[in-house]
């Protein structure tokens, strides 16, 4: 008896020693892995890496930028259904354990024991808590060092944060595929949906993700990714956490996943998004941009924007057209699987409806063509063919661009189209709707161009076409082209002169002249359009209204380039613009958001307008960091609400740029090219427009930038590579330009009433002849104009002629008409000039 006391007596002394070793061990290792751990208090002030998202003025998701693509939701603004999923899937117990999961370490450790030397990888038995530790503060490495310090980590995070602030960095960290971090976003880009709106089956899908989301691919791996997601859908029903039928429903349903359409590509707005992206990049940096969760609310109308995109490539297709047809994109053997070569080749993906297509089979009347296959969530190529006829209407067009059938109409389709023929094909239409199976033979333009349509009062871009296609090329030529303006800058010149004691009835004389350009430059002698014709004396408005070129040059000599250079400078059209007289014609390069900008002016009565394609940036907080409208508003905020105090007032301190009676003056003679001068074209619209037209040096660029009240619009069309548009007045900005223009203005402005331009304080409107610019009497009513003079000048009433010499004043008093002939006028004068 005494033995076996003492036998037990020293069991217990071993056990007693045992278990304090042990006990000390297990502190040892605590402290030695403690020593090392990251600090996990930094979770408190995360701040994840989330995208930033811009939108158009509507609201609607116009780009999204990041290198992860994130959105940080708050826990609070996670539905029940989606937590419930997660914690299914990942962590049933999450909300009764303090940092590990006792039964599942030992259920792993049992499984690595059976697959010891194996090479299989350790099962996880990862709480929620410890994939946050892991995944903000440790590494990926598979050992049981990490395990340990995981564990460690997790307790001490426990006690620190609550179980929603665990959770909440959980769901928006990790990784679910397909570049998606974090719950919001894999909710947009699986299922385009909020997460307020994912089904039992998708919410499952999701939860079911973060254990291997390459191996659970929609496409790839479709049986495995449903397998998974029902296995998420069979543990929220043994929770309780949703009712039998939901489970049997959710288990019924397709995986479909949906390829979120791109905004830009929606609104056509590829190169307005690509421009906000620079401004953010160059105001906050690449950081920022892609990291800082900025919210970007920008100037995009996007029913203005799918109307310029709509008359632009119209315009530049139907010139293109005109040019003849050059022939397919290439050469495909049709031989076999013709769908698979085909989707190998590189097609446009932003020029809806045109889509690729290769010619089948043809005949005289009708060519079969089979259309570019889509692809897969995954990469692989559809199986479904779809196939279309291209009859000999949808080929009419295609003359032979050379060769000896140059300029022919086709009179069979085999002429124009082969098997192999690679193509693209849109939708052939009769009376404005389009024909079943019938198709379109179309080609890619060679002729490019820009349009930016702005609002004068504040600047704002509300619609910006760079481009045939963006996916063709990126280069945006509504702000990165510089081109010549040609007769579009005239305005500008003729500001400055009725700023500086003209009026618009001022009459100068229009004749040859020739300018002495010195240091063996040789002589300049610029002409009008039509060479050879010309006014004689006549008035500033007719001048702007025809375009005439030498009446734009001697008023230049008499006013002074250096004066148009300070206005040039001052509209914003050029930095700095040389003392040649061929500048006064629009020989210097601009953009066209340029020249909208400074016709904005005109508009506006003067106020310097600032281009923005941005209203207003947020930070993550919601914080605004910028806003363009820099108006004072006083009486905005007002404390205490609205006590019938005086309305609230903004007050603008916008430089005036330009003296309002000028602008309207300007204005008004705008308004006169479009009535009866070069851009007669725009007065289709039915709405008061004014504008201008301009045709460069050999026609290499056809212009028209035109505005109404509220709305402005430039575009120039013309190659890459400048040369010319062509011959005579089928090259010109008033055939080329003012048609797409006028096509773009009666859509924009179809709801929107005829208002007259404001006529300024201080404007009188006197009725005068319009050939002499003298005050009309009472019984002339043929040609006579209602003209805008400031105070203090009146209609002439005699002829005051800048141009042709004078011994004492360098002025002569012609009457009408004399003067006109190739030689009237001719006069060697010294100055600067360049050949234009």
């Amino acid at each position: 008896m005494r033995l076996l006391v003492r036998f037990f007596g020293f069991l217990f002394a071993a056990g007693t020693v045992v278990f304090l070793v042990g006990v000390a061990a297990v502190a040892g290792l605590i402290w030695h892995f403690s020593k090392d751990l990251p600090e996990y208090s930094q979770l408190q002030d995360y701040e994840p890496p989330v995208m930033t998202r811009v939108h158009a003025t509507d609201g609607s998701l116009l780009g999204e930028y990041a290198k992860e693509r994130r959105l940080y939701l708050p826990i609070q603004a996670v539905p029940k259904l989606v937590i419930n999923a997660f914690l299914a899937a990942e962590d049933k117990n999450f909300y009764e354990h303090g940092g590990i999961d006792y039964s599942g370490m030992a259920r792993a450790g049992l499984v690595y024991a059976q697959n010891f030397g194996s090479n299989r990888r350790p099962q996880g038995a990862s709480t929620i808590t410890q994939q946050v530790a892991k995944n903000f503060l440790l590494t990926n490495e598979v050992s049981f060092t990490r395990k340990i310090k995981e564990a460690l980590l997790a307790m001490r995070i426990e006690r620190t944060y609550s179980k929603d602030k665990i959770l909440e960095l959980y769901l928006n960290e990790i990784y679910l595929g397909l570049g998606a971090y974090g719950i919001a976003a894999a909710s947009l880009v699986y299922f385009d949906k909020s997460v307020n709106e994912l089904t039992v089956a998708e919410a499952s899908y999701l939860a079911a993700l973060p254990k291997a989301p390459a191996a659970l691919h929609p496409v790839r791996n479709r049986d495995r990714a449903i397998e998974r997601r029902n296995y998420v859908i069979d543990r929220l029903l043994e929770n309780g956490w949703i009712k039998q039928a939901d489970a049997d429903k959710a288990r019924k349903d397709q995986l479909i996943v949906t390829n979120r359409a791109n905004g830009a590509h929606v609104f056509a707005g590829e190169y307005f998004a690509e421009e906000v992206r620079r401004d953010i990049f160059e105001r906050y940096g690449e950081k920022k941009l892609y990291e800082g969760g900025l919210s970007v609310r920008t100037t995009l109308d996007p029913k203005i924007q799918v109307m310029a995109r709509k008359t632009m490539v119209a315009g530049l297709v139907n010139y293109d057209e005109q040019q003849g047809w050059r022939g397919p994109i290439s050469k495909l053997d049709i031989s076999g699987d013709w769908g698979v070569k085909l989707a190998d080749v590189k097609s446009l993906s932003d020029i809806s409806p045109w889509r690729m297509a290769v010619v089948l089979e043809t005949s005289d009347q009708s060519a079969r063509i089979g259309f570019q296959p889509s692809r897969e969530l995954g990469g692989a190529v559809s199986r479904e063919r779809q196939t279309g006829i291209i009859t000999l209407d949808g080929v009419k067009w295609a003359r032979a661009a050379a060769g000896s059938t140059r300029g022919k109409a086709a009179t069979a389709v085999s002429q124009v189209l082969s098997p192999g023929d690679v193509i693209y094909a849109d939708p052939l239409f009769k009376d404005g709707n389009p024909i079943e199976g019938q198709y379109r033979l179309r080609q890619l333009p060679e002729v490019s161009g820009a349009m930016v349509a702005m609002d004068p009062w504040t600047g704002r871009v509300l619609a910006m076409v760079g481009g045939f296609s963006f996916d063709q090329s990126q280069f945006n030529r509504a702000t990165q082209a510089y081109r010549q303006p040609g007769s579009s800058f005239k305005p500008v010149v003729y500001s400055s002169a009725l700023d500086n004691g003209y009026t618009p009835s001022t009459v100068v004389v229009d004749a040859p002249i020739e300018i002495d350009q010195g240091q063996g430059g040789g002589v300049w002698r610029p002409e009008n359009f039509s060479s050879g014709k010309y006014q004689g004396p006549t008035t500033l408005r007719n001048a702007l209204r025809l375009s005439l070129n030498t009446v734009t040059v001697r008023l230049a000599q008499d006013i002074g380039m250096p004066l148009i250079s300070e206005y040039a400078k001052r509209f914003g059209v050029y930095d700095e613009l040389p003392n040649y007289l061929s500048y006064a014609l629009g020989a210097g390069e601009t953009t066209v958001m340029r020249m909208v900008t400074a016709y904005s002016m005109f508009a506006n009565g003067g106020r310097r307008v600032k281009p923005t394609l941005i209203d207003r940036i947020q930070d993550r907080y919601g914080h605004t960091i910028f806003k363009h409208d820099a108006r004072e508003c006083r009486g905005c905020d007002s404390p205490g609400g609205w006590k019938s105090q005086q309305e609230p007032q903004l007050i603008d301190r916008r430089e005036q740029v330009l003296d309002t009676m000028t602008a309207y003056q300007i204005t008004s003679m705008l308004e006169g090219v479009v009535q009866g001068g070069t851009a007669t074209v725009v007065k289709e619209v039915g709405k008061p427009i004014a504008g201008k037209t301009g045709t460069t040096n050999e026609a290499k660029d056809a212009w028209f930038v035109g505005f109404s009240p509220d709305l402005v619009v430039g575009i120039y069309l013309g190659y890459d590579k400048p040369r010319p548009l062509g011959r005579g007045n089928a090259a010109t900005g008033g055939h080329l330009a003012a048609p797409v223009a006028r096509d773009f203005l009666k859509l924009a402005l179809a709801d929107k009433p005829a208002v007259p331009f404001k006529v300024p304080a201080g404007i009188k409107l006197i009725r005068v002849d319009s050939k002499s610019g003298m005050r009309a009497g009472p019984g002339d009513t043929g040609r006579t104009v209602l003209e805008a003079f400031k105070p203090g000048t009146a209609p002439p009433d005699n002829y005051s002629v800048i141009g042709v010499a004078d011994a004492d004043s360098n002025r002569t008093l012609l009457p009408p008409g004399q003067g006109q002939g190739p030689d009237a006028g001719s006069i060697m004068r010294p100055g600067t000039g360049s050949l234009y």
